[in-house]
C-alpha cells in the first residue's frame, strides 16, 4: 500500500517539478543532524520559482555520516509559504518524497551492504532575510518508511 501511495505521490509531483525546474531562484548549502540513523548531515538545495501562489518546489541532496552508515538522500519537496503581515519571516510547511541510499559500514571480513529506500517527508520551517539577497532558513523534517525519522537542518540560500 505504501509503495502505491508513493508512486501516486511521485506522479503528482513530477509535473510540478517539471514546471518549476524552468527557473532556479536560489541555491545554497544546508547542514544539520538526523535521528535513526543518528548522523551529521550536509548538502545543498535549490529554490525554484513559485508554481502557484505561495507554493515552491525545493529539491535538495544530503550526505549523512555516522551511526555506522553513510547516507545519500534526495528530497523533492513542495512548500506552502505563509505571509506574516509586517514581517520578512516566512514560515512554510509541505510534503516531500525522499529517496535514501544507505551504505552500511561493517567490520573487516564482512561484505559491505547497501539499501535504497523511498518514503514521505513532512517538513516545517521558516526563512528570514540575511541581507544582500540571502535568506537563512531552518527546518524540521519528519520521515516515514525507512527514511530518517527526524532531521533538524539549517542553511542559507543565495538568490540567483
Amino acid at each position: 500500500m505504501l509503495k502505491k501511495l508513493l508512486a501516486v505521490g511521485a506522479l503528482v509531483l513530477l509535473p510540478v517539478a517539471a514546471h518549476a525546474a524552468a527557473i532556479v531562484t536560489s541555491a545554497g548549502p544546508r547542514v544539520g543532524v538526523s535521528s535513526s540513523p543518528d548522523q551529521l548531515v550536509v548538502g545543498g538545495q535549490l529554490g525554484l520559482s513559485e508554481f502557484a501562489p505561495n507554493w515552491s518546489f525545493d529539491p535538495n541532496a544530503e550526505l549523512g555520516f555516522g551511526d555506522h552508515v553513510t547516507t545519500i538522500q534526495l528530497n523533492f519537496d513542495a512548500f506552502y509559504h505563509f505571509r506574516i503581515q509586517g514581517s520578512d519571516w516566512r514560515p512554510y510547511v509541505g510534503p516531500g518524497i525522499g529517496i535514501a541510499f544507505y551504505s552500511f559500514d561493517l567490520p573487516p571480513g564482512f561484505r559491505d551492504e547497501s539499501d535504497t529506500e523511498v518514503g514521505l517527508n513532512v517538513v516545517g520551517g521558516f526563512t528570514f532575510p540575511a541581507g544582500q539577497g540571502r535568506l537563512w532558513f531552518m527546518e524540521l523534517r519528519l520521515g516515514t518508511g525507512n527514511l530518517p525519522d527526524f532531521k533538524a537542518v539549517g542553511g542559507i540560500n543565495f538568490r540567483m
